[in-house]
This record gives structure tokens, C-alpha cells and sequence, in this order.
């Protein structure tokens, strides 16, 4: 029997991400599958009402909550004392919670806090003979392992695009406000700074990934390369398809090699065994050969395209449902073409 703590942070307006649903539907899940488990929810922030009021229908049988303008923003100090008092007053031997910054850096010197464990990474959660059991990848994301654990309380953060986001019916729910004693802060934060939407290149909920090799720097059919054109047709197109970026290593390294560059890559946009490993519905790799490092951070992508010219590259074998073997410069200025003549 499983107390389970479904433990969150809430948005600037108070509500939930689209990752804290996910973990939320993710539990009420394991709890279903758990007999004799309960779900208890546990949020944390400046406000937590409209979060609580968002997941009413969830089936949480308490909803216990800390809230402070201290909690606005994230501190470890601050975060770990708020999710140590609510494991507590939940006395929850299973905590899930969605990974993310915030999340990642707390929650393990929670677990220390209260002589438990932590997993981080975790893409799947399930029931496995009567106990909770995850899944996550090792090795570079090329071997997957599923693990349980007796120690207790356990804290497992799980990756965001991994399970089905809880969907149901607002009300209004009752939080019990957990006391506790937060140390004092000794940072403030004066505003933030953020680039426009539009400028955005990394897009977690776009519905298309769109990533970008080398090729794109190198020298073309008339013999020149066209960096500044490549900027303005992957701009472009991010910009009108509200695409996310992506990036493989070979281009994102080449500012240390004193060639072309696109300005706006960085490392953050890098895809594969040493980048991020993306979730979207959709992906589309442009002047990039396949290799495996690369298409390693394609696994959990739905449908995979490319365009290259050689017939004969990575995505060609098996690597990519859509290989277009077509010059990406051409086929990018007509796709934005396309986008443009669309009626607003």
C-alpha cells in the first residue's frame, strides 16, 4: 500500500504545466494500478488556489499546499523546505513530481532530508508485481532499464512528454495550508529579461521539430556557402510554423572551428546522445546525415522526415519514415513561400 504524493509547482498565474499534468495523470495511473494506494496532491508557490482548483476532479483525497510570495520563484533553500513539509504532512512513501529545473535541483536534497531516495530521468511509471516500478535510459539513452525500490519515501521525477496530460473538470477544492518555517532569502530577483515570443527557437510544446546540420554552412552547388540566407529561411520558417529548433553536434561546434556559424545556435539546440532528446508529434532534419549520435535523440519523435541530397545517407536506412533527396535550400524557400501565400 502506497501513499502517493503528487507534489508540483505552479505557474506565475497559478497554474499547472503542461508537465505537471502529465505527472499527474501519470499518477492517479499507478494509483489505479496500486491496490490499496491514495493520491494526495501537494502544490507549492505564490498562489496555489487556481492550480487546486484546475485538478478538483483529479480524485486526490487531500490537497495540502504552501504558498508565499517567497515561493514565486525558485530557490533551493525556499523549494526544499516547502516539499519537505508536505511529504511530511502527507507521510507519502511515493512522491512523483515533474522533472524540471526547479524540480531537479530540490527534490534530491529532499530525499536526503528525509533518509529516502531520488530517481531523476524517468520516462515511464507502472505497476510490476503489486509495486511501483520505473523506467529510464543509461548508457547515452542506449540501454533502458526498469527498477523498483524498498526504501521509502521514494521521489521519482519524471520527463515531461512521457505519459498522457490529466484532463478533467475545474471546481473548487479545498487546500490545506501546510505551516512551515522558511529560511531567509538572501537573493532577490529585480525582473526578468526574455526575448520576444517570436525570437524563441526552443518550443517544448511545438508540434514540429525542425533541425538543422551542417550542411547548411557548407559550400553550395555555386561553390560559396550562404550562411545569411540559411538564417533567414530557418528563421523564417520557425517564425511562421511556431517550430522548435533543433541542432546536430557537428554545427553547433563549428564557432570553435573559425567557420560559418548560424548566430542563433547554440548547444541548447543540440539533438542526440549528447543534446536533449526531444517529444514531438513531428521532426524534420535538414542537412544532417543520419548518424547515429545524432538520430539517437530521435527515438521518442512521431513521424520522422529529412531532406538531403544523398540518397544513400543514415535517414535513408530505415532511420526516417520520409526521406526527400532534394537540395533543403530550394525546399525550404518554396515551403516558406507556401506559408506566406496562407490566408491569415
Amino acid at each position: 500500500m502506497e501513499t502517493i504524493l503528487f507534489l508540483a509547482p505552479t505557474e506565475a498565474d497559478g497554474t499547472l504545466s503542461q508537465n505537471a499534468l502529465e505527472t499527474l495523470g501519470a499518477a492517479k495511473a499507478l494509483t489505479a494500478e496500486l491496490a490499496g494506494s491514495s493520491l494526495i496532491a501537494g502544490l507549492v508557490g505564490a498562489t496555489i488556489q487556481p492550480a487546486a482548483n484546475q485538478i478538483a476532479g483529479c480524485g486526490a483525497t487531500r490537497c495540502l499546499g504552501v504558498a508565499g510570495t517567497e515561493l514565486a520563484q525558485s530557490r533551493y533553500s525556499t523549494d526544499a523546505a516547502a516539499a519537505e513539509a508536505l511529504a511530511q504532512a502527507a507521510g507519502a512513501t511515493l512522491i512523483l513530481a515533474p522533472a524540471g529545473s526547479r524540480w531537479n535541483r530540490a527534490l534530491p536534497g529532499v530525499a536526503q532530508r528525509l533518509g529516502g531516495r531520488v530517481d531523476t530521468h524517468v520516462t515511464a511509471l507502472a505497476a510490476a508485481d503489486g509495486k511501483p516500478a520505473i523506467t529510464r535510459w543509461y548508457y547515452r539513452q542506449r540501454m533502458e532499464g526498469t527498477l523498483t525500490r524498498t526504501t521509502r519515501p521514494w521521489i521519482v521525477l519524471l520527463e515531461s512528454g512521457c505519459a498522457p496530460a490529466w484532463s478533467g473538470d475545474a471546481g473548487r477544492a479545498t487546500v490545506e495550508n501546510i505551516p512551515v518555517a522558511l529560511p531567509p532569502l538572501r537573493t532577490s530577483v529585480t525582473g526578468l529579461k526574455a526575448p520576444p515570443a517570436d525570437e524563441q527557437t526552443i518550443r517544448p510544446d511545438a508540434k514540429l521539430l525542425f533541425v538543422a546540420g551542417a550542411g547548411w554552412t557548407k559550400k553550395q552547388a555555386d561553390g560559396l556557402a550562404h550562411a545569411a540566407e540559411a538564417e533567414q529561411l530557418i528563421l523564417g520558417f520557425l517564425k511562421t510554423a511556431q517550430a522548435s529548433l533543433g541542432s546536430t553536434k557537428s554545427l553547433v561546434d563549428l564557432s570553435g572551428e573559425g567557420q560559418a556559424v548560424l548566430k542563433f545556435m547554440t548547444h541548447l539546440n543540440q539533438v542526440g546522445q549528447t543534446g536533449s532528446t526531444p517529444r514531438h508529434p513531428k521532426g524534420l532534419a535538414t542537412c544532417c546525415h543520419g548518424e547515429e549520435p545524432h538520430t539517437v535523440g530521435w527515438r521518442f519523435i512521431g513521424e520522422r522526415r529529412a531532406i538531403n541530397l544523398n540518397a544513400g545517407c543514415s535517414w535513408a536506412q530505415g532511420k526516417a519514415d520520409v526521406l526527400y533527396v532534394a537540395d533543403a535550400f530550394a525546399v525550404m524557400r518554396e515551403v516558406n513561400r507556401l506559408l506566406a501565400a496562407r490566408p491569415s
